[in-house]
């Protein structure tokens, strides 16, 4: 992996340990933003009408980096903002399946309306519980992050296959804002049926974007009710009614959705391989030091595979011992977490290890 200090100055005064919280914003995202404004300071109504094939890009870009289809991705300024359309799209008395405890912009919109609500817990047998829930329960949807906020528990997508081949009619929709990012991923041979993430995490595309991947199967099965003069203006919007246009129903910020190009193109530059590789040596490493200080939760060090985010036993005072020994990391649970990216190194998992000895004295 490359010196990324010019691309992310931020590495050279901190050990950055956030993803999870904020992923760090590139000088390339940042110029391209930075241009972008420019333009519209200078052009206005000219500046809109160039840009007018950009929504294009953007979705072709998303296609091709997670091998979708572009008419079927579908940009809005956040997951949140996507997810309510969709659930909004959804027959009143759908049977929803969640994990308990997920992520609060899933399972709170969900909670707020009148879906018939099972839960599967989340603990080292996730996708045996995710079985037995779908038997006992049978859900119409199974939502749910794809990688646990807290915990860092990732699911089996492998499992996610089976489980659809398995189950048909089951509509599988994930959050991929923990998991977008850090690894090579095909769409079209998973077993998602929708799969959205806010971009300024793991992709570190900055705020306010965010982007929905369907299947075209789902065009049958959720009928979101919003619309407005965007919903059927720009490329794969020609024609009225498409699903990406219901959840596209004004205008869309070009700097902001623009940025996502941006990011991947960075990530490609870079070799989406070599980031895979990285966040995978870093992730392994990790948990197994951290098992040594006995630092995990039992749920975590019983799985086999896990993602690149910890939540490690610590309480505030060790917590505040980080940040001030320029450690950035979150308070999340019980616990303290931390995340491990690309441009992370070996030498940042040491200098945090080194660190918890010393407050252990």
């Amino acid at each position: 992996m490359k010196n990324l200090r010019n691309e992310f100055p931020i590495i050279g005064q901190y050990t950055y340990l956030n993803t999870a919280a904020t992923g760090l914003l590139s000088e390339t995202v940042f110029d391209y933003r930075q241009d972008q404004n420019l333009d519209m300071l200078t052009q206005a109504s000219m500046f809109r009408d160039q840009k007018s094939n950009l929504y294009a890009e953007v979705r072709e870009a998303l296609a091709h980096f997670y091998k979708a289809e572009a008419n079927k991705v579908a940009l809005v300024p956040s997951f949140s903002f996507g997810f309510n359309s969709l659930l909004e799209g959804l027959p009143k008395d759908a049977k929803i399946l969640l994990l308990k405890g997920d992520y609060p912009s899933i399972n709170l919109p969900i909670e707020a309306r009148n879906f018939d609500i099972s839960y599967a817990e989340i603990d080292e047998n996730l996708e045996m519980n995710i079985s037995a829930a779908v038997k006992e329960h049978q859900p119409d949807v199974f939502m749910f992050s794809v990688v646990q906020y807290v915990s860092g528990i990732k699911i089996d997508l492998d499992f996610i296959k089976e489980l659809k081949k398995n189950n048909p009619k089951l509509l599988i929709v994930g959050d991929g804002t923990q998991f977008f990012g850090s690894e090579v991923f095909n769409f079209e041979n998973s077993g998602f049926d929708i799969l959205g993430a806010s971009a300024y995490k793991w992709l570190n595309a900055g705020f306010g974007n965010a982007f929905f991947l369907f299947k075209e199967e789902v065009v049958e099965r959720v009928y979101p009710k919003a619309i407005g003069f965007g919903s059927n203006i720009g490329k794969y919007k020609q024609e009225e009614n498409t699903l990406i246009g219901k959840f596209e129903p004004g205008h869309l910020d070009t700097s902001n959705l623009g940025s996502i190009k941006a990011a991947l193109k960075l990530q490609s530059d870079i070799g989406v391989e070599a980031i895979e590789q990285q966040v995978n040596k870093l992730k392994i490493l990790a948990k197994a030091e951290f098992e040594k200080l006995k630092l995990l939760e039992e749920k975590v060090v019983k799985r086999k595979a896990h993602s690149s985010i910890f939540n490690i036993k610590g309480n505030a005072e060790l917590f505040n011992f980080l940040n001030n020994n320029a450690v950035i990391c979150s308070q999340r649970g019980n616990g303290i977490r931390v995340s491990f990216h690309y441009y992370n190194t070996e030498e940042d998992l040491e200098k945090l290890l080194s660190l918890l000895q010393k407050f252990r004295g």
